[in-house]
């Protein structure tokens, strides 16, 4: 998940002088990985590609990638975007060749499909208006087709999306959304919540079971840790009828964790897609993110 939640270092439009701002859109299947973000012992996204890029560049020192969205071990990414600061020398020298550079070194679960020079006042992670998550259920008595285990949870019960849709409408706009979050110390739990909504998409055409996926799109300014596995979690007790559509209503409302709601597994979980402003407006939504927010009557 989005793990937007800590306090910010001092806010900076752009690089230090003598270097360029490179957006990097990329995807990874989080299966093998123990997430994105860098940890002693274990394999993470953040550490294939800075070690790539070190090789690739010849470089004597890594570079350190910032993330729009540090996704949690198994979760998956198709959208996902970082940034990176390069000397100018180097970006010159590495710049028209590097995609395919890195593709040649990086392992077959992480992918950089475009590398572009950023905007002024671009910053992957705080200009980012809005983050995208898809999480994939099949209800199909059988079981999920096994070439799509990976990223599609089975649920044991049928479900019925119109139910989970009208849970969903009760849960839109700006909440704190500490029910559904584990709690960092320092973090605010306050979110907008765009969007979530649930489809029924076909199965994928070349799988050998028919039916259905209940697809929930989630789409936020950002979130804390484990909030959409979460909601997912509160609106399947919905779907299947363990409870009634008020029911992940009142676990936002009571603002503490309820022990009716699991946290579903990671693998169901995919970042689609990150927004960003126009480029006039990169720099001010920069800033801003960084705010500590609140809800009224909590200043």
């Amino acid at each position: 998940m989005v793990n937007d939640c800590a306090e910010p270092a001092p806010v900076k439009d752009g690089p230090a002088d003598g270097y360029r701002r490179i957006r990097f859109d990329l995807a990874y299947h989080g299966a093998e990985f123990s997430g994105w973000a860098r940890q002693r012992g274990r394999r993470t996204v953040q550490e294939e590609i800075e070690s790539a890029l070190q090789i690739v560049t010849r470089s004597a020192l890594p570079f350190a990638l910032t993330v729009a969205g540090r996704t949690d071990a198994g979760v998956h990414a198709r959208g996902q975007v970082a940034h990176v600061d390069l000397p100018e020398d180097l970006w010159a020298e590495h710049g028209e060749k590097l995609l395919r550079r890195l593709a040649g070194r990086l392992p077959a679960d992480v992918r950089i499909h475009r590398i572009s020079e950023a905007p002024h006042g671009f910053d992957a992670r705080f200009a980012a208006v809005w983050r995208r998550y898809a999480y994939r259920v099949a209800d199909q008595p059988g079981g999920v087709d096994p070439l799509l285990r990976g990223h599609v949870l089975w649920h044991d019960r049928p479900l019925d999306v119109d139910l989970m849709n009208e849970a969903a409408r009760l849960l839109l706009g700006e909440h704190d959304f500490a029910a559904y979050c584990k709690k960092r110390e320092g973090a605010t739990t306050i979110r907008t919540l765009l969007e979530l909504r649930w489809d029924r998409v076909p199965v994928d055409p070349y799988a050998a079971q028919e039916g259905t996926l209940a697809v929930a799109t989630v789409r936020a300014d950002a979130f804390c840790h484990n909030m959409v596995r979460s909601l997912v979690g509160a609106m399947l007790l919905v779907g299947d009828g363990h409870r009634p559509p008020e029911f992940p209503g009142e676990v936002l409302a009571g603002r503490v964790r309820n022990s009716a709601v699991n946290v579903v597994r990671p693998y169901g979980l995919t970042l689609e897609e990150v927004g960003y402003p126009a480029d006039d407006l990169l720099a001010e939504r920069n800033r801003a993110s960084r705010r500590m927010r609140t809800l009224p009557g909590q200043d």
